[in-house]
C-alpha cells in the first residue's frame, strides 16, 4: 500500500460555543435548542438540504409521538417539528384527534404521526434556525478533529473554501454514522447485519402524486426479486466506507428505474418527479456510550432520563431515554444525537426515527449550551431545563391509558 506525505497547515476560522454536525432533524432539534438557550451555534450539513433522509432521503413520515394506546409521550421539540412539518399542509395521515381534538385517542385509533411534503419542510426548518441565529453551512463535512487531551478544541472541515478548522466549546455528533465520535477516538460499533436495499421516489400519474416506498421493508432477508442480482450477498452494506456508499447508491437507482418501469407498464401517465440524493440507509454506526438501552427495557424509569419516545413498529411501549447513551467518558465535550446513540441492536431499530432523533437532540443541544463536561453535567439542571421547555421526562407523569 503507498502513501503521500503531508504537511497541511488549516487556519483556524471562527469560534462557536456549540458546533452540531449533521443537519437530519436531530441536528435541527439540537442547533435550534442550543440557539434558545444562548449559545453562539453553528450547523455544518454535508447535502445542500437540511432533514437528512427524511427529506433528501425521502423518507417523509414523521413517526408516532404517540404510544399507540392514546398518550403522548414526545414532547417539546419533537412535537414542534412534527407540526412545523405540515404547516403548509400535510401529505397524507393526518391525524384530526391529535391535531385538531376531534374525535378520541384509544389504541384504537390514529396514532399521532404524518407524511409531509419534504422540499417544504426542508425550506420550514432552515428558516427556523436561521430566526434562532444558527449559522448554518452547507456542503461541508467534518474530516478531522484536534484534541487536547480528553476534549476537543478545534472541527476540520471541508467544503468549497478548502480545508478549514474551528475552535468549539462542545461539539454534538449528529451525522447519523457516529463520524464525529469515530474521527475523534470515541468508542463506536458498527451495524454489522448491515443495510437493505432501498429506492424511494416521488412519481405522478393517473392517481396524482405518489409515494413509492421500493425497498420498504427492513427484513435484512428480504429483497424485491428483480433487483437481488443487484447485491452481494456475502457482504453486508454497513454505510461507513465511499466506495461502498457509492455501490450503494448505482443499485439503489437501478432498483428505482426498474420499478418505474414495472409501474409505467399499468399507467403509461407516470413519470418520476423526484427520487433520493442520499443513500436510504438505516444503521450504520453509533457510539458505545456510558450506557447502553435496550429494546426490552420499555416502562423502566431512569433517573437521567431527558425524555420519552415510544416504538412506531408496535403499540404499547415507552421507553425513557437516559442522558448515558448520549456521551462517553472517553471524550468529554462530545455528545450525540439520532440515530447514532448508545444502543443495543435491537433498540437501535426503534431509536432511529424521527421523533426519537428529534428528543435526543433537544436534549443534546439543550446540554451543550449548558456544558463541554458532559459525564460531570448537573444532570437535574438539565432535565429542569428540559421540563421548561416542555418536555415530559417520566412515564408516571403521563396520564393514565384510556
Amino acid at each position: 500500500m503507498a502513501f503521500i506525505q503531508e504537511n497541511i497547515q488549516t487556519r483556524v476560522e471562527r469560534h462557536y460555543d456549540v458546533a452540531v454536525c449533521g443537519g437530519g432533524f436531530a441536528g435541527i432539534a439540537a442547533a435550534l435548542a442550543s440557539a434558545r438557550h444562548g449559545a453562539k451555534t453553528v450547523l455544518f450539513e454535508r447535502q445542500f438540504m437540511l432533514g437528512g433522509l427524511g427529506t433528501a432521503g425521502l423518507i417523509t413520515i414523521y413517526l408516532p409521538l404517540c404510544d399507540g394506546m392514546g398518550r403522548q409521550v414526545s414532547f417539546g421539540l419533537a412535537e414542534e417539528l412534527l407540526r412545523e412539518s405540515i404547516v403548509d399542509g400535510a401529505e397524507a395521515r393526518y391525524p384530526a384527534n391529535w391535531l385538531d381534538g376531534v374525535g378520541t385517542r384509544t389504541r384504537e385509533d390514529d396514532r399521532f404521526q404524518v407524511r409531509f411534503n419534504a422540499q417544504l419542510c426542508a425550506m420550514r426548518a432552515q428558516q427556523m434556525l436561521l430566526d434562532a441565529g444558527v449559522d448554518v453551512f452547507f456542503g461541508t463535512y467534518v474530516v478531522g478533529v484536534d484534541k487536547e487531551g480528553d476534549r476537543i478544541r478545534h472541527l476540520v472541515t471541508e467544503n468549497k473554501s478548502g480545508r478549514l478548522a474551528w475552535s468549539v466549546g462542545s461539539v454534538v455528533d449528529a451525522t447519523g454514522d457516529a463520524d464525529v465520535a469515530f474521527l475523534s477516538g470515541a468508542p463506536t460499533q458498527v451495524y454489522e447485519r448491515g443495510n437493505n436495499l432501498a429506492g424511494w421516489y416521488y412519481a405522478v400519474g393517473e392517481k396524482g402524486l405518489r409515494l413509492c416506498a421500493v425497498g420498504v421493508r427492513d427484513d435484512p432477508d428480504y429483497l424485491p426479486r428483480d433487483t437481488e442480482k443487484l447485491l452481494f450477498r456475502d457482504k453486508p452494506i454497513l454505510g461507513v466506507d465511499g466506495e461502498e456508499l457509492s455501490f450503494y447508491m448505482h443499485a439503489s437507482r437501478a432498483m428505482t428505474y426498474a420499478d418505474f418501469l414495472k409501474r409505467r407498464q399499468e399507467d403509461p401517465s407516470m413519470f418520476p418527479v423526484t427520487i433520493s440524493t442520499i443513500p436510504q440507509l438505516r444503521m450504520t454506526r453509533r457510539l458505545r456510550g456510558v450506557y447502553e438501552m435496550d429494546e426490552g427495557e420499555r416502562h423502566t424509569r431512569f433517573e437521567d432520563s431527558i425524555g420519552m419516545v415510544s416504538n412506531w413498529k408496535k403499540r404499547g411501549p415507552v421507553y425513557e431515554v437516559p442522558l448515558r447513551t448520549l456521551y462517553s467518558d472517553t471524550v468529554k465535550n462530545l455528545i450525540m444525537a439520532g440515530r447514532c446513540t448508545s444502543v443495543t441492536d435491537a433498540m437501535w431499530d426503534v431509536m432511529r426515527v424521527i421523533p426519537c432523533c428529534s428528543v435526543t437532540g433537544q436534549a443534546a443541544g439543550t446540554a451543550a449550551a449548558m456544558s463541554d463536561d458532559f459525564p460531570n453535567l448537573d444532570v437535574s439542571a438539565l432535565q429542569r431545563t428540559l421540563e421548561q421547555d416542555g418536555v415530559v421526562l417520566h412515564e408516571s407523569d403521563l396520564p393514565k391509558q384510556l
